[in-house]
């Protein structure tokens, strides 16, 4: 599980372009705070190779074709939350992890900490809201 700003990422598979090259299928990591996306860890090896591989041919590859079995199934083991869950249980999980580790800022008085997480929440309750919107539009409809 990769951390960003205080959140803990996601796991997901995403499209990579590399010059003209499309890698489809790369496991990644996804900050639902920041929006930031990182290649996982344990393919980031196997990803280098083939993205020189594609480089500037305007290929496009399936990254799952070139993945170790084994590494597929440990991928996203120890993501605390994977895209194929229901995004409104996902910002309340990561709400969730913020106010504990608040508690945890607040005991050790890091007030640095404590304002990161602070937006971390801001941002994460808006998503909640827009995430809550959405729904109850779909219900009317």
């Amino acid at each position: 599980m990769g951390f960003c700003c205080g959140a803990s990422m996601i796991g997901t598979k995403g499209t990579l372009k590399m010059g003209n090259s499309h890698i489809h299928n790369v496991p990644l990591n996804f900050c639902p705070v920041c929006q930031k996306v990182d290649i996982h860890y344990l393919i980031e090896q196997e990803y280098d190779l083939l993205s020189e591989y594609a480089q500037g041919d305007g290929m496009e590859l399936d990254f799952t074709a070139f993945m170790d079995p084994q590494v597929t199934k440990e991928l996203h083991e120890n993501c605390v939350n994977h895209e194929s869950e229901h995004p409104l249980d996902v910002v309340r999980n990561q709400i969730d992890m913020a106010l504990d580790l608040m508690a945890v800022a607040k005991s050790f008085r890091d007030h640095e900490w404590e304002k990161q997480l602070v937006h971390r929440l801001n941002v994460l309750s808006q998503r909640q809201n827009k995430l809550q919107k959405k729904a109850l539009l779909q219900k009317r409809k």
